[in-house]
């Protein structure tokens, strides 16, 4: 593929689950690949499993580190690492501010760093993991739900800001993924998410189709533009059909 064959590729959140999976697609399609997790051991295992470089430590201050590993130039930015937490408004504001700093504010950080080279260029490619609770929502996560809405955000208004001057941006959205975040998720995890999970691998071959069509919203469930659409155009209906999902989750044992 001719966007990602030798192209300076970073992902965040590599060292398992989706992150993982889409460091190991890139580097069998040609790219050089830095792999980022807080987790220094599983960085280098996927990075010595791929022939990549492992830039270990916060996701925040990863770009200037992954542009000296790749010499200088990084193509593609896949801002993947995430927290899902959940809670309600209720939840200690600890939580929510990290569900802020992880799930936004990384991103922000790291579009900062890199669109003065990109604009100047004329090319780059932003990539964020978002989830389908950026387009929906996510019973019992009041956090993680919130601040996907604002990654998705962030996303669409870098792509209709910069789209004319080179930038390309992919928001993926799945719904469930067996990763250890679906299992961290709990019981609603297993009623909403876990009937239609899908591999980690899924959601990278979906992106890289969604690259090769050059489409902004990447939807490793089709089926959720049905949802996000039924969301758009009859929110009253939709909000009533989610409080039945929350009241069954509420009754379940």
């Amino acid at each position: 593929m001719g966007a990602v064959q030798g192209a300076g590729v970073v992902v965040t959140g590599a060292g398992g689950g989706i992150g993982a999976a889409l460091a190991r697609r890139f580097a069998a399609e040609g790219a050089r690949v830095v792999v980022n997790d807080l987790d220094a051991g599983k960085a280098r295992a996927v990075a010595d499993e791929i022939g990549g470089t492992a830039v270990p430590g916060d996701a925040s201050a990863v770009v200037a580190d992954a542009t000296d590993a790749l010499g200088g130039a990084v193509d593609i930015y896949c801002a993947n690492a995430g927290v899902g937490s959940g809670g309600t408004e209720a939840a200690d504001e600890k939580v929510w501010a990290l569900a802020w700093d992880v799930n936004v504010m990384a991103h922000v950080r790291a579009a900062h760093e890199l669109l003065p080279a990109w604009l100047e260029r004329g090319s780059g490619r932003f990539v964020s993991t978002v989830s389908a609770a950026g387009l929906l929502t996510m019973i019992g996560a009041a956090p993680y739900s919130v601040t996907k809405h604002g990654a998705y955000a962030f996303a669409e208004w870098l792509s209709l800001t910069y789209r004319h001057r080179g930038l390309k941006v992919h928001a993926i959205c799945p719904q469930g993924v067996r990763t250890d975040m679906l299992t961290a998720a709990g019981s609603a995890g297993e009623l909403v998410l876990a009937p239609t999970a899908i591999d980690p691998e899924d959601v990278a071959d979906a992106l890289l189709k969604g690259i090769e069509e050059d489409r902004f919203l990447i939807l490793p469930h089709p089926e959720a533009a049905g949802y996000y659409q039924a969301r758009a155009t009859d929110p009253e209906r939709w909000l009533t059909s989610m409080n039945r999902v929350q009241q069954k989750w509420e009754a379940s044992p």
